[in-house]
């Protein structure tokens, strides 16, 4: 059973920088795509980038040029967050996806990102 969860979220002002951690578990082969989304205070929830099992990645226009996926040997899937915006504000999620289709069935608890203008 896959299993991801999430770190690193805080608080930080305008223009500065966050990165995140989802520490994933659960399977054996490199057989997930993964994907982090957000949710504004009293929005829907957003995709933000995906990163495929090649590791190749596709963004969102809001986090084009800003934020960097990657993953390591270890299992573990980052965001890099650069020019945070009071925009950025928001709960981050990351999810699994086995079908790497961009409906992920695995998703964590979530990490806080407040950005202060």
């Amino acid at each position: 059973q896959v299993h991801v969860a999430e770190s690193g979220g805080g608080s930080v002002q305008a223009g500065g920088s966050l990165k995140l951690s989802c520490k994933t578990s659960g399977y054996t082969y490199n057989i997930y795509c993964f994907g982090w989304f957000r949710q504004p205070p009293g929005k829907e929830r957003e995709a933000v980038v995906f990163i495929g099992t090649d590791g190749a990645t596709r963004y969102a226009d809001s986090a084009r040029g800003r934020f960097t996926i990657s993953k390591d040997n270890d299992k573990t899937v980052y965001l890099q967050m650069t020019s945070l915006t009071p925009e950025d504000t928001a709960m981050y999620y990351c999810a699994a996806d086995r079908g790497c289709d961009g409906r992920p069935q695995v998703w964590g608890q979530g990490t806080q990102v407040t950005v202060s203008s």
